[in-house]
């Protein structure tokens, strides 16, 4: 039996909980290809010290080198809308589908995705909306650091 989007949706939000409990940013993905987790990841800007670790990045560069087609039948699946990195990264790889927790408290690239051919399902998921937004109020500047703003 396939697996449902919340079902897919699982993997991303542990992943987003591993990233706070570690001090960091509360976004974490799923690479998800014929029902079977590929690969997880979440936001490690904080811990590595890094410019690029997205939840969406991490993930790619935890899958490894795939071939285009493996990717060609994949989806994305991110607790929050991606930035427009993780965008681009989405469509360098030809990712067709990517489900998104939540985009209430961050509206990203998916308009410029579904532009591009992607199907773009957003879940609404009240657990990804709680977690980001308690952790905008306490971290403000942590978080506009993350969006490139001041």
């Amino acid at each position: 039996m396939a697996l449902t989007d919340s079902e897919k949706l699982a993997p991303a939000l542990a992943e987003a909980k591993v990233g706070l409990a570690e001090g960091g940013i509360p976004i974490g993905a799923a690479l998800i290809v014929d029902d079977e987790v590929i690969a997880v990841g979440h936001n490690r800007r904080v811990q590595s010290g890094s410019a690029i670790h997205h939840g969406e990045t991490n993930c790619l560069e935890n899958a490894g080198r795939l071939p285009a087609s493996v990717y060609a039948r994949a989806t994305m699946v991110t607790t929050l809308s991606p930035c427009d990195m993780c965008t681009g990264a989405i469509l360098l790889y030809g990712i067709p589908r990517v489900i998104i927790g939540e985009n209430s408290t961050f509206y990203g690239g998916e308009d410029y995705l579904r532009q591009r051919g992607v199907q773009v399902t957003v879940l609404n998921d009240p657990e990804c909306v709680a977690m980001m937004t308690e952790f905008i109020e306490k971290n403000p500047e942590l978080w506009n650091e993350d969006i490139g703003e001041e």
